[in-house]
């Protein structure tokens, strides 16, 4: 995990600060900067070292040829990469990043199309370029312009004194400097359902347990945040099955359910298990950071990110690599008012709508809050095999009403892996577990009245509610630029 940067447009050296750019990522890679700056282009990174601590600097260079890359994320498949397309080149590292050159120079600006992993990057040789991000979005990257130069960078606040204009680069597209936006993913067109439970609940165990392993790919220290509910109990089940001394890590209030159930889950699996006891003062005080590092003002997502940013401390403390269960909700249908669907294709057509706009909700929040400790996140959930397996099962059978449990398909094929107060425990939302879910919202609407917020709206405020005008003053503050509100995700325009 890092922060990327990068300019291209004339006279770069002299029209832009490129060094304080940069700077503004350090929280997102503390262990190394690597700067590459000619006339008219400039790539600067910022490492967090996970693979190949020691050689795994970048800007990458394929020498002796001017190629350079810089990428923000993990290439799960690099070794397979490099087995089968290029076991006569000659790599510099045993960095997974390192695979985005020769991928460059055999297909271009195709590349993408090969790569398994959560990704942002920039690739130049000084008369094209190519910029491209995940298919899920998992790693962020955005972008801007101001005159003829065009920029890129992971978080919206390297560029908010740069680019006059900022825009959040979709998911699953690339940006070539000739051929433009385009996309290169989307989800599979499902023509019949899968309905055989014989082999579905198999498929199901089997193929997340893969995902899981492909993401304890690193050489630091790798933990698992355990909230004690279903997701990311399956989650350490299936990681402490390759990990002996596993890690995991809770917060909550004092009276946190998740704190109880988070104990039973580490004691059952033996994890060196960590938790955090915060207060409600603690919140408010740590409330303008989290909006500063999440670069949104969402209620929802805010609610959820204080006890992100809080458990993603406590795990930095211990692991620079992190494990988490987001993703499952939007797959399995765990969300409550998917009980209000009786058609499968219109479910099946939400769990589509919602996965696609996870790369700026809650993705932003997993990323946002790690990074802000330098912790890297991960998200076996949203691995793009299982995504595509659970696309293809008949919706019907994830509803509620089928067998009187959301996320049933997902309890079964675990069962036997967890305690049963913890699979069949009924769901509950990662800040009310906490139980959070109410504090942030009182302290913001007593801050608020309902006339300041009738002003606010009718100046032109983007909010809806007291509790929203709270953040989003706090938000104006650290991003003033016009376009800052503009590229942030909002929970009710994708989710109900």
């Amino acid at each position: 995990m890092c922060g990327i940067a990068s300019v291209f447009g004339p006279d770069v050296s002299n029209q832009h600060d490129f060094s304080s750019m940069l700077s503004r990522l350090v929280h997102r890679g503390p262990d190394d900067t690597g700067v590459v700056q000619e006339s008219d282009w400039a790539l600067g990174h910022q490492r967090l070292s996970i693979v190949d601590v020691e050689g795994g600097h970048q800007p990458m260079q394929a020498a002796p040829k001017r190629l350079y890359s810089i990428c923000n994320g993990e290439i799960y498949n690099f070794r397979d990469l490099r087995s089968r397309h290029f076991s006569d080149y000659s790599f510099q590292t045993a960095a997974d990043s390192e695979i985005l050159l020769p991928l460059f120079q055999a297909f271009g600006k195709d590349l993408a199309q090969h790569l398994d992993g959560m990704y942002s990057f920039v690739i130049s040789d000084g008369d094209e370029w190519l910029a491209g991000r995940d298919r899920i979005g998992i790693k962020p990257l955005y972008y801007g312009t101001t005159g003829d130069s065009i920029f890129f960078a992971s978080e919206l606040k390297a560029l908010v004194n740069s680019a006059e204009t900022i825009r959040e680069f979709p998911n699953s597209h690339y940006y070539h400097s000739k051929a433009g936006l385009i996309p290169y993913y989307q989800f599979p067109e499902v023509t019949a359902f899968r309905q055989d439970l014989e082999t579905i609940l198999p498929d199901i165990r089997q193929t997340l347990a893969r995902s899981v392993q492909k993401r304890l790919m690193a050489d630091v220290p790798v933990g698992v945040f355990l909230s004690g509910g279903l997701d990311s109990s399956i989650i350490a089940a299936l990681m402490k099955q390759q990990v002996s001394e596993l890690h995991s890590f809770s917060v909550g209030l004092p009276h946190s359910p998740d704190l109880k159930a988070a104990r039973l889950v580490a004691e059952h699996l033996g994890t060196i298990h960590h938790e955090y006891v915060y207060s409600e003062e603690e919140m408010q005080a740590i409330l303008p950071d989290v909006i500063y590092y999440l670069e949104s003002y969402d209620p929802a997502l805010i609610r959820s990110a204080i006890p992100c940013y809080i458990v993603s401390r406590l795990a930095s403390q211990h692991v620079k690599v992190v494990l988490s269960g987001e993703g499952a909700d939007e797959i399995f249908a765990g969300y409550s008012y998917f009980e209000d669907y009786d058609d499968s294709r219109a479910l099946h057509q939400e769990s589509v709508n919602i996965l696609r706009g996870l790369h700026n909700l809650n993705l932003q929040r997993v990323d946002r809050m790690t990074m802000a400790h330098s912790l890297e996140g991960r998200v076996p959930f949203l691995d793009i095999d299982f995504i595509e397996l659970c696309l293809q099962i008949d919706p019907h059978l994830k509803l509620y009403s089928t067998f009187g449990i959301e996320k049933w398909l997902l309890r079964k094929a675990f069962e036997d892996l967890l305690p049963k107060e913890v699979v069949w425990r009924d769901k509950m939302e990662f800040a009310q577990g906490c139980a959070s879910s109410g504090v942030v919202e009182q302290h913001a609407e007593a801050a608020i009245s309902k006339p300041a917020l009738e002003a606010a709206i009718a100046q032109g405020a983007p909010v809806s509610s007291r509790e929203e005008l709270f953040y989003y003053q706090i938000f104006h503050k650290h991003f003033p630029h016009p376009d800052a509100a503009q590229v942030i995700g909002r929970w009710g325009g994708t989710l109900h």
